[in-house]
């Protein structure tokens, strides 16, 4: 039963964010995107202290980017400023492989030149 509830609220959080996802301009839609879908399935056979530090850092990012799309509720997109800066404590707590992901998701998210070119279908 213990089970069942985990499973309900990792998905539960997994979609809440994929949904909140569709409020970021397009490019960073599709880079959180497939970083989220990454890290979810990386952490599917994770320990139970893993599991919680994990559930922990992706609600605060939920919670953090929910505020930020209702306050940018109204604005242009290219006003807006999405994300958070990490303390010193966190990216001391980080394991190398971790700083090796964060280093290239800033790289990505900052090209000036994508490596694709996302369109938004029109309705």
């Amino acid at each position: 039963m213990a089970v069942c509830a985990h499973v309900s609220r990792v998905r539960s959080l997994y979609k809440r964010i994929l949904v909140l996802h569709r409020f970021l301009p397009i490019e960073l839609r599709a880079l959180g995107d497939q970083y989220v879908k990454d890290e979810f399935r990386r952490h599917k056979s994770a320990g139970p202290k893993e599991v919680k530090s994990f559930m922990t850092e992706w609600e605060n990012y939920k919670n953090t980017l929910q505020t930020q799309v209702l306050e940018s509720a109204g604005e242009r997109y290219n006003s807006v400023k999405f994300g958070d800066h990490l303390s010193h404590k966190k990216l001391n707590d980080f394991q190398d492989e971790q700083i090796s992901q964060l280093y290239e998701l800033m790289v990505e998210s900052t090209k000036s030149k994508r490596q694709f070119d996302i369109q938004e279908d029109r309705k």
